[in-house]
């Protein structure tokens, strides 16, 4: 079978790829191995699907190239995705930090863009699994597990190696490895950390508990909500860090980001009160009795000496805290790495190497902050390469 364009991979970033280049009039299929598309579409937002961010400017993104996402990002902004979702009447509201999630489900948004490759013509065959690529002249040769198909342009939307449960491979990878591109080594990123063992053995026992704090490493500092979990450290903030740690790193925690920790206790220091039933007003109970033993001796205020009131606010400043690595892949929300962007336009995703051959979405060597950044990307980029594939 025989298209302009073929798109391998009917998630964020094919599906918009293929609406735009089918609105172009380009015969346009996209090929899914999986029997339904968009599977982590439906799944994102906790099944509401955080569709975008208001905010998204290429400083929310990480790349070896930090620039390279400024021109797509620029061509197709988050007014625009917004202006498509209410063109089809869903309803969405913010959530917090310009984070916008449809009011009822997922599922409203996948119709949406079936609705639009519908209208566009395109093509969406699922259960189709890409065996093999090949390049002849100016024609891509496809072998599927459902026959064989040809094109001119072809577009790899194949995603990152988080949630394999849900189809996820190292497909787009291994084709960029076959036809001589560089890729970024991938790794887990938006990820939860673990806690070494000693640390582990102190902390462990509070999982499930949640508080706000502010994260900071050398690179970048978040502050949103953490949780304590039976392996180490999760929540929306360590999610956030964890793209900017190196394995093993240790972390360090403000543990009083709205407040200044010097003048809280020494506006505290004529206190009879032990410093665990000061601080309450600030964590639970079950954080301090375990923190405090490590950071303070045991004694009322009203007995400290200024030079330890200084360490306590210097720990709670910054608690350094030592981690083991991540949960990997099963956990991850996106893949840090990929396809190296020296390879590709930044305006058309196209292959410098290889005419005709583009990578656009998860894929490439950009990935967004946790709250819809990296959605935008996926509809920017796809956006991109449908302009010209």
């Amino acid at each position: 079978m025989k298209y302009d364009v073929i798109i391998i991979g009917a998630g964020a970033a094919g599906l918009m790829c293929g609406i735009e280049a089918g609105k172009r009039g380009r015969s346009v299929a996209i090929l899914e191995h999986n029997p339904r598309p968009g599977n982590k579409i439906l799944i994102s937002g906790g099944g509401r699907c955080n569709f975008t961010n208001i905010n998204a400017t290429a400083a929310n993104y990480i790349s070896r190239n930090p620039d390279f996402c400024k021109s797509a990002l620029a061509r197709y902004k988050p007014e625009q995705f917004i202006a498509l979702v209410e063109k089809h009447g869903i309803a969405y509201h913010e959530k917090t930090l310009g984070q916008l999630f449809c009011d009822n489900s997922s599922k409203e948004i996948l119709a949406m863009l079936m609705a639009e490759c519908s209208e566009a013509d395109v093509t969406l065959l699922l259960n189709h699994r890409v065996l093999d690529v090949k390049k002849s002249a100016e024609i891509f040769e496809l072998n599927t597990n459902q026959g064989a198909f040809e094109c001119s342009s072809l577009v790899i939307a194949t995603g990152g190696l988080s949630f394999a449960n849900l189809g996820a491979t190292d497909f787009g990878f291994r084709l960029a490895n076959q036809f001589g591109l560089g890729v970024i080594k991938p790794r887990p990123g938006l990820v939860p950390l673990t806690l070494d063992r000693n640390t582990l053995e102190i902390f462990g026992e509070l999982s499930g508990l949640s508080f706000d704090v502010e994260a900071v490493s050398d690179a970048a500092s978040f502050k949103e909500s953490m949780l304590f979990t039976h392996r180490g450290l999760s929540g929306p903030v360590i999610l956030q860090i964890s793209n900017y740690l190196n394995p093993g790193e240790t972390l360090r925690l403000n543990l009083l980001p709205e407040t200044s920790a010097q003048e809280f206790l020494m506006s505290e220091k004529k206190n009879p009160k032990e410093l665990k039933t000061v601080l309450s007003r600030f964590f639970p109970q079950r954080f301090l009795q375990k923190w405090c033993p490590l950071n303070a001796p045991s004694k009322p205020m009203n007995q400290y000496l200024p030079t330890e009131l200084e360490s306590i606010a210097q720990a709670l400043r910054s608690w350094p805290i030592k981690t083991a690595g991540d949960e990997g892949y099963p956990k991850a929300e996106v893949t840090l790495g990929g396809v190296d962007t020296s390879e590709l336009s930044s305006k058309t995703m196209e292959t410098r190497k290889v005419p005709g051959l583009y990578f656009i979405g998860e894929t490439v060597d950009v990935t967004g902050w946790l709250g819809g950044y990296n959605f935008q990307w996926a509809w920017a980029s796809g956006h991109a390469a449908g302009q010209f594939v």
